[in-house]
């Protein structure tokens, strides 16, 4: 049944139809640093920033996250890191960074002092422990996003 035009009173088993347009008509741009943490992954490296406390925090944010103080001071971390704690996904969903099993993990980059959640690639599951050593694997073309890093890997190359 398609839409009815009433004269104001509706009978039972019609429907009423009212157009509803959701648009969001701005853009947000990156700023200077979150697009410096994109802008260094398109590169092949990664950035922080350090904290009000002086630690470093990946991935960077803009305000401290205990004084709400701006920050801008940008360093850069290394690429391999302790995985701090994980979890193992045994059937890969469709859009998920792997089509194999792979954990989950947030690791501690060299440098930093906060941990960055990625797809480890540990060949399975005895390849992974807290503790373990990964280090980036790097997609040969890049564009500035998280994905850059297609996965991590174990850092002896023991897959």
């Amino acid at each position: 049944m398609g839409p009815v035009e009433t004269d104001g009173a509706a009978d039972a088993g019609d429907v009423l139809i009212a157009p509803n347009i959701i648009e969001y008509p701005f853009t947000r741009t990156t700023g200077p640093v979150l697009g410096a943490f994109f802008t260094a992954l398109r590169e092949g490296f990664v950035v922080g920033v350090r904290g009000a406390d002086g630690r470093v925090i990946v991935p960077p944010v803009e305000y401290d996250p205990d004084t709400a103080e701006e920050l801008t001071e940008l360093v850069e971390v290394g690429d391999e890191g302790e995985v701090l704690t994980w979890a193992w996904v045994t059937e890969p969903l469709d859009g998920q960074p792997l089509d194999r099993p792979f954990a989950w993990a947030l690791i501690k980059l060299d440098g930093a002092d906060t941990g960055l959640v990625h797809a480890v690639d540990a060949g399975g599951i005895d390849g992974i422990a807290a503790g373990s050593r990964v280090k980036a694997r790097w997609r040969a073309e890049r564009e500035g996003h998280i994905l850059d890093i297609e996965c991590f890997e174990p850092a002896g190359g023991d897959r």
